[in-house]
């Protein structure tokens, strides 16, 4: 009688395998699926050495809400120390309020044709000097939308 139990036993043990393993490739393709696509949008990128500031524009594609947005910026590979809490006013490392839909009193909505930027204040490094490499990355929710490089002017 031990013997009929092993048989019995492997193929049931083997089912639950199968079964666990199928579950877990549909739960992963189905996952895939649902997710929401990363919004399609083109920008450009400014850095104004001078004044040390820094514009984005939003080219054309998808509206974007500022608020789910995070935005990076790097000069020469080097992190500002501060980094822009869009939307924000009067932030630290930053000189007065950001323009555009970077600016909490204006509408967050960043539409096709907008302009969105801020400007370093002293109290923040890397500064801008004219010829420095200037890298912004843009998420949202977690993804990168754009990475962005102009030379500052």
């Amino acid at each position: 009688m031990t013997r009929a139990l092993s048989p019995v036993l492997g193929t049931v043990l083997l089912l639950a395998i199968t079964v666990a393993l199928a579950g877990t490739v549909g739960l992963v393709v189905f996952e895939d699926a649902a997710a929401e696509p990363s919004p399609r949008t083109t920008f450009s990128l400014s850095a104004d050495a001078a004044a040390d500031r820094i514009v984005l524009t939003h080219e054309g594609g998808d509206t974007l809400s500022t608020t789910d947005l995070t935005i990076r910026v790097a000069v020469d590979g080097d992190p500002i120390h501060h980094q822009p809490p869009v939307p924000f006013f009067a932030a630290s490392g930053f000189h007065g309020g950001p323009i555009g839909p970077f600016n909490p009193a204006t509408d967050p909505e960043w539409s096709a044709g907008e302009d969105a930027g801020f400007e370093l204040a002293s109290t923040n490094a890397p500064l801008l000097d004219p010829g420095d490499a200037v890298e912004v990355t843009i998420s949202s929710e977690g993804s990168v939308i754009a990475r962005l490089e102009t030379t500052a002017t």
